[in-house]
């Protein structure tokens, strides 16, 4: 019998070791601040400090840029004081965990390049390119615009956005 018990035990252990070996952490946490349309502060329900993350896999517009603002408040409608899913893997080089963060099962890295207020950045694992042609085909949120300024470019030319005074 503890035989069994032990390789029951061992079996459902494999996929948090793959996880933790492939450096992917999963966990629920609450939205607590929305910077921006690819930048959102949580705390894990499970406890610990709040953390600060990336959206992996997209770039939205900068506050300063057109679309910015409507990233942001899009965002902060749908996330802000919700609870989400988040997978996270690694960081960037500002220290931002990079994530990718679900709502009742849906990505929402997704859900903003499909609605406009984001471009695809990057491939590999979580690639968006096809919701980006998908929005660009419906002329939605900053693809409605006869040539959107991709955010790296807008960076690029004018530097980061002035911080608001505070």
């Amino acid at each position: 019998m503890r035989v069994w018990a032990w390789l029951l035990g061992a079996v459902l252990a494999v996929p948090s070791m793959q996880a933790a070996a492939a450096g992917v952490e999963r966990y629920t946490a609450r939205v607590t601040r929305v910077s921006d349309g690819d930048t959102v502060w949580v705390q894990p329900v499970s406890g610990g400090p709040y953390r600060k993350l990336r959206l992996v896999g997209i770039d939205a517009p900068e506050i300063c840029q057109s679309g910015g603002q409507a990233a942001r408040a899009a965002l902060a409608e749908r996330v802000l004081q919700q609870r989400v899913r988040v997978e996270e893997r690694g960081s960037d080089t500002y220290g931002r965990g990079l994530a990718r963060i679900e709502q009742d099962g849906e990505d929402l890295n997704a859900w903003l390049v499909r609605s406009g207020l984001a471009w695809a950045s990057g491939g590999g694992r979580h690639g968006y390119k096809d919701q980006q042609q998908q929005a660009r085909r419906e002329r939605r949120g900053v693809f409605a615009e006869a040539r959107p300024e991709p955010p790296r470019d807008f960076r690029r030319r004018h530097g980061p956005c002035p911080l608001p005074a505070r």
